[in-house]
């Protein structure tokens, strides 16, 4: 009987082997899946911070392209303003050597008269040799506009004074 006993005793103590062992042995398999996913996470989560650290090298160089850019935006407003004062300076040349020049014309031309002569053309007769490049079409729409103006012939004479109720065109009007 007391080999039943500890035959019994062996066997449940085989019995609680086994069930710990399985139970085990779930468990070990539980692990392993769990260290692979632990493994898998990690790799997943150094591709993350890889693309992350790209991205982020990616936006800065957009960010400094967008610097670039600005930076260049500023360079040709700086360059469209120096343009537009050297125009303008050119133009107040222009208008002040045709100031000059009107007067001096008007003279040589008044002299010619007393002699005989023919008057010398007005400077928009001469429009096409005072005319710019083709290259610079665009400007020399803009200076032709103002030669225009430079050219445009007073309606009255260049002695007549200035009414007190008008300009010398109402006055001429009235005397007409």
């Amino acid at each position: 009987m007391a080999d039943e006993q500890e035959i019994m005793c062996k066997l449940e103590s085989i019995k609680e082997i086994r069930n710990k062992t399985l139970q085990m042995e779930k468990i070990k398999a539980r692990l392993k899946a769990e260290f692979e996913a632990l493994e898998s996470e990690e790799r997943h989560l150094k591709e993350y911070k890889q693309e992350m650290d790209l991205l982020l090298q990616e936006k800065m160089a957009h960010v400094e392209e967008l610097r670039l850019i600005h930076a260049d935006i500023n360079v040709m407003e700086n360059t469209i303003k120096q343009s537009e004062n050297d125009l303008n300076k050119l133009l107040e040349s222009t208008r002040r050597l045709h100031d000059e020049y009107k007067p001096l014309k008007e003279h040589v031309d008044a002299l010619r008269m007393t002699l005989g002569l023919q008057r010398l053309p007005d400077l928009c007769e001469e429009e096409e040799k005072l005319s710019l490049e083709p290259a610079c079409h665009a400007i020399s729409k803009f200076i032709g506009m103002h030669l225009y103006v430079l050219c445009a012939r007073p309606r009255v004479g260049p002695g007549t004074p200035k009414s007190q109720n008008g300009s010398k065109m109402n006055e001429e009007m009235e005397n007409t």
